[in-house]
């Protein structure tokens, strides 16, 4: 079969596609799936670079969400429902390949109204949003929500999800075009350009002067490591561009990550001046030490998918497999918006080959 295979430590430019890759073996508690249509995240640069903390042993294919049918030859275990031909989406390591073994605990079916590329996206981004803002930061509506980097991937489910819940949304990001993202896909309520200096008074005229109620922030700009966007690759700190600033009396800060690759070391005299609480949220944990709220945020996700009252947002250039380093490239260099699709099959079953 097709897929990356990572046999040493390389950035995705130096990884090429192979044909001879073998059939995974699907372990008792796991599926093959047909992958029709894989989504890139940013770790998939860095776990080919060893630098996620996720290390596969050599060789192993890159890639980790997927959508697609579970094979015809895929073995059933015990206790799972799903059944050869069912669509579904996951994660499984290595589902840039056109066959992946994922554990069908960690699989879900995919709603009648979802295409697989829409599917594919799904897995880690959106329970990541809800449980941070619904089970960690219990956001009401009626309140104010800053979401920085909005029109990524985590970023736009975000805003969705908050303006499902009936929260006004202030969506955050660093180029007009992706603000315009933000409105046009996402619905925020308003949009600041957080390039430019003092964004953060912006989002205190927004919110009479009161600041947010909740900062959800991918990315580190939550204290003092904020940046100035000087091109598409640069970044220079800039200590004037504080979240925090702008934040309520007993705001919630949810930190869902560092994708600025900075980790912040956050100034705590603002936390005490404002009664804010710092709140962390790292869903992959979630299978070790609360499984039992997997279920429930899935539930609650897989109504608002089937209700239409949330929509994936994809990037507009879908990648057929063979371009799929490309993809992760424009991801790295920060092109991107929404979730970056690499498409393996179309609809109708048949392999997309990327036209010479």
């Amino acid at each position: 079969m097709r897929a990356y295979v990572v046999n040493r430590n390389a950035h995705p430019s130096e990884l090429a596609l192979v044909s001879g890759a073998p059939v995974p073996t699907p372990k008792a508690d796991e599926i093959i799936v047909d992958v029709y249509s894989a989504a890139l995240n940013f770790f998939d640069i860095l776990q080919s670079q060893g630098k996620y903390q996720i290390k596969p042993p050599f060789p192993f294919a890159l890639g980790a969400e997927f959508a697609g049918r579970v094979a015809i030859d895929s073995p059933i275990p015990e206790g799972c429902n799903l059944r050869p031909g069912d669509r579904v989406f996951g994660m499984g390591q290595g589902s840039l390949a056109d066959k992946v073994v994922a554990k069908w605990r960690l699989t879900n079916v995919l709603p009648d109204n979802l295409t697989f590329d829409q599917g594919a996206g799904l897995y880690i981004t959106w329970p990541t949003s809800y449980e941070a803002l619904v089970g960690r930061a219990e956001l009401k509506p009626g309140e104010t929500v800053l979401v920085n980097a909005a029109a990524g991937g985590v970023g736009i489910a975000a805003v969705q999800i908050a303006k499902a819940i009936g929260a006004t949304v202030i969506a955050a990001a660093g180029s007009s075009s992706k603000l315009d993202v933000c409105k046009q896909l996402g619905s925020a309520d308003y949009t600041v350009d957080y390039s430019k200096p003092g964004w953060q008074k912006q989002v205190l005229q927004f919110t009479g002067g009161k600041g947010v109620d909740v900062v959800f922030d991918p990315v580190g700009r939550i204290a003092g490591r904020s940046g100035l966007l000087v091109s598409s690759n640069y970044w220079v700190t800039s200590l004037l561009l504080d979240s925090l600033k702008c934040i309520a009396f007993k705001g919630r800060a949810l930190v869902i990550g560092f994708a600025s690759g900075n980790i912040e070391k956050l100034s705590l005299n603002l936390v005490l001046l404002k009664n804010v609480s710092i709140m962390g949220l790292h869903w992959g944990l979630y299978e070790q030490k609360e499984a039992s709220r997997i279920p429930e945020v899935w539930d609650a996700l897989l109504g608002l998918f089937s209700s239409g009252r949330v929509k994936p947002v994809i990037y507009s250039k879908i990648y057929p497999l063979e371009k799929a380093m490309e993809g992760l490239l424009a991801l790295e260099r920060r092109e991107t918006w929404g979730k970056v699709i690499v498409r393996l099959r179309d609809e109708n079953q048949g392999l997309v080959m990327a036209k010479l």
